[in-house]
């Protein structure tokens, strides 16, 4: 990996007044006012907000140039006290002023104090994120972490996470829709179930190709997969229409069924194939190559199980008997 850091950055030197509560409480100083003292005296101090157009600019209340002190002159500040309405010197409710080192920006998730550590995979490696997080998931859970700190995965793979989480919560309500417009479609329940008995034979060409490339089911392969599942039903309508017309001439069961597979395999495998080709060249990109290989072995398997797959589906739901010599040549 490249460029591992994290997003703390390096303590800093802070000169810390250690005040007298005793002495400041005689002459009316509080700890608001020994800081707004530091703030008008170095810094500057916050008073408000100008407006201009959509710009929000702070208004900063300073000490004149001349009049602002120095980190070896702080023993000169003046504090206002409110409370008696005078000018009372820092040595008289001060002890002394200690330089710490602190951390000047800490990060927070969810209110909680975190630390993030980020890496890049290494140019020209054709490591992806999801790669370089399966690499080193052992070793890094593996670390032995104190009392009360845990550890959680960012970045891609939390990005990846939330975005299929999002993803199925959707799927059920899209697969329903897509099913009714199948019964609105054939005006039947029985062809539609036919249909949607091929869709999981997709998973098996998804598998075997991640399995021969050793991509990882990333979220991309998850919308692979998705899209599937139209180009499958594609294939089954196709074919469950082409044995609607093949009964609707006259034809028996058993010659429809064999006859329109026949005739359907060109167009069928034509459409997988030109499906197949175009995803070819984005086998090896570190991004849509796990969505290519998911589309071309799920559909290239698909396919041709269709085939074979949906006629006896048919026929069991039909109750429709083979038998050879019912079977016409033409």
């Amino acid at each position: 990996m490249d460029g591992v850091r994290h997003d703390w950055r390096n303590q800093v030197p802070v000169i810390r007044p250690q005040l007298l509560n005793a002495q400041a409480r005689e002459t009316g100083i509080s700890k608001q006012d020994l800081d707004n003292a530091l703030l008008l005296n170095f810094s500057g101090k916050q008073i408000g907000i100008y407006r201009e157009t959509s710009h929000l600019l702070p208004i900063i209340a300073r000490a004149p140039a001349e009049e602002r002190l120095h980190a070896d002159s702080l023993w000169k500040m003046q504090i206002w006290s409110s409370e008696n309405n005078t000018f009372v010197p820092a040595t008289q409710v001060v002890s002394e002023f200690t330089t710490e080192w602190e951390n000047p920006l800490v990060m927070r998730r969810d209110r909680i104090r975190m630390l993030a550590v980020l890496g890049d995979p290494k140019l020209g490696s054709n490591e992806t994120a999801d790669s370089v997080h399966r690499k080193v998931k052992a070793q890094v859970e593996a670390i032995e972490l104190p009392a009360g700190y845990r550890l959680e995965w960012g970045g891609e793979y939390e990005s990846a996470g939330e975005a299929q989480t999002a993803v199925f919560s959707s799927i059920p309500l899209g697969y329903l829709a897509m099913f009714l417009i199948t019964v609105l479609l054939f005006n039947s329940v029985r062809q539609p179930l036919v249909i949607w008995f091929t869709v999981p034979l997709a998973v098996i060409g998804v598998s075997a190709g991640l399995l021969l490339f050793d991509a990882p089911f990333s979220f991309m392969a998850l919308l692979g997969l998705l899209s599937l599942s139209g180009m499958v039903i594609k294939n089954g309508i196709v074919l469950v229409e082409q044995i609607n017309l093949e009964l609707h001439d006259g034809a028996a069961p058993t010659n429809a069924l064999v006859h329109s597979c026949v005739s359907r395999v060109r167009p069928v495998m034509m459409a997988a194939i030109t499906t197949m080709l175009g995803m070819i060249p984005l086998i090896s990109d570190a991004f849509f190559g796990s969505m290519a290989i998911t589309i071309i072995f799920g559909l290239g398997f698909a396919s041709l199980l269709t085939l074979v797959v949906l006629p006896v589906m048919y026929s069991l739901l039909f109750n429709i008997r083979f038998d050879k010599q019912d079977i016409t040549h033409g």
